[in-house]
């Protein structure tokens, strides 16, 4: 009784007026835009306990409880500070006191000797990924601001790689963050700002000592920010989106596209596609590098035929028509043996297909070297696939070594859905909203 009149009181008191309202306010046109109302999956936020993500936890339950829908809260304790545990615990009883559900995720790895940031960051998405998916979300609500993506660009200006965050965009980790959306609703608003706002209201957050080791770029790159600065609006994506409607998706998660409609196409717009197309090709999670990529996108736009791999895949270029596709030597490299499957349970083979068993006793690997053990049928149907793309195919193995090809014809014992096309519709920007997740792709593959 006791704790459910302490959560009525701090809601009414809090949340809807005064600090709480005005938040909402400046977040609630990117949640407008963005998410759909009264759906059934719930949202997910990443709460910190600091200053960005306690503002963007307020403004969201006033959004949700507006739209009717859930929130479940998510903090991450790495295990690398030793007050995490009390941060995660201080987040538990905010959520708890305004009725918010919520979850504290302890990253178990052993943290590396060197990339460290990479490796927590990393493990920080992989960790908020796996509980949106088990929750039945499909996107992610962090509190990013406009002086992160300030912070970015002057990181790049000091030679790092990191990326500059957008207000909506595919979850950063693969196969993990598959179908998932990151929404940043305050990326246009300065963090001094929020915190201001957070004051006025009595609000209190973490303050994470690391943030001042200027050991650290990100930290480097907020003292030069300390003194203002604005942020620019939001960095939309290349016209490499309007590519999507030429490339057409393959057997083996393979896609080919018109060379003359890579030649028409804007310089950004060739490096932007090819960059995502090799990516999703290859089913990998590392980007290809910038000046490999350049060489390669030059190399296409001119008339010549060639065959070159890039990041694990392989592109083809003809006269007429480019082909990207699974590199098979990448897949002997890496290691990639039989991949047991239970029954019952998606799993992720190649970084390109999600194979869900409903029958014991199965397992996946290439086809590469195992073509001669399909029947009749298959074999005919794998006549009419280019020879590059067969050996790259999923090949379905019982225990007796029977040898099937799903993607040659249906199989009852597996549901087997390629990841390719939609991961690249969603790389290029044409997912702009919730309701289009898991639509647009379909849509485009079957036009």
């Amino acid at each position: 009784m006791g704790d459910d009149a302490d959560r009525s009181s701090y809601s009414r008191s809090r949340i809807g007026e005064g600090a709480a309202g005005r938040l909402a306010d400046l977040a609630r046109p990117s949640l407008d835009r963005r998410l759909t109302r009264h759906a059934s999956a719930p949202l997910i936020v990443a709460l910190s306990g600091g200053g960005d993500s306690v503002a963007l936890l307020l403004a969201a339950k006033i959004w949700a409880d507006a739209a009717g829908r859930g929130l479940l809260a998510v903090t991450v304790d790495h295990r690398l500070q030793g007050a995490g545990a009390a941060w995660a615990a201080g987040c538990q009883d905010r959520c708890r006191r305004l009725g918010v559900d919520h979850r504290t995720l302890v990253w178990s790895g052993s943290p590396p000797n060197t990339g460290l940031a990479a490796a927590a960051r990393r493990a920080r998405h992989v960790l908020i990924a796996d509980a949106a998916r088990a929750a039945g979300a499909r996107v992610i609500l962090i509190g990013h601001t406009a002086d992160d993506r300030l912070e970015a660009r002057l990181m790049r200006a000091e030679g790092g790689s990191v990326s500059e965050p957008r207000e909506w965009s595919p979850s950063p980790v693969w196969p993990e963050g598959r179908d998932l959306f990151i929404l940043r609703p305050l990326i246009d608003v300065r963090r001094a700002a929020l915190r201001e706002i957070l004051r006025q209201g009595g609000e209190t957050w973490i303050d994470d000592p690391a943030n001042d080791d200027l050991r650290q770029p990100r930290a480097r790159a907020r003292v030069a920010l300390a003194d203002g600065g604005e942020a620019s609006p939001d960095e939309r994506l290349s016209c490499a989106a309007g590519l999507l409607t030429h490339v057409a998706g393959g057997p083996a998660g393979d896609l080919s596209l018109p060379r003359k409609a890579l030649r028409r196409a804007q310089p950004a717009a060739r490096r932007g596609l090819i960059g995502a197309a090799v990516l999703c090709a290859a089913g990998t999670a590392r980007p290809p590098r910038g000046e490999r990529l350049a060489r390669l996108v030059a190399r296409l736009a001119d008339d010549a035929p060639f065959a070159a791999t890039l990041s694990g895949a392989r592109v083809e270029a003809g006269d007429d028509l480019i082909r990207i596709l699974r590199e098979v030597g990448e897949i002997r490299r890496a290691g990639e043996g039989p991949l047991p499957l239970p029954a019952g349970a998606g799993l992720v083979w190649d970084g390109r297909f999600e194979i869900e068993a409903r029958a014991p006793g199965l397992s996946v690997r290439a086809l590469e070297g195992r073509a001669s053990r399909l029947d009749s049928s298959a074999l005919e149907g794998l006549k009419r696939v280019p020879v590059q793309v067969r050996k790259s195919l999923p090949a379905l193995i019982d225990e007796t070594g029977a040898v099937t090809c799903p993607s040659l014809g249906a199989d009852a014992r597996v549901v087997v859905r390629s990841l390719v096309f939609p991961r690249l519709a969603a790389a290029l920007g044409a997912i702009q909203d919730e309701a289009a997740i898991g639509r647009v792709a379909e849509c485009l593959a079957t036009s």
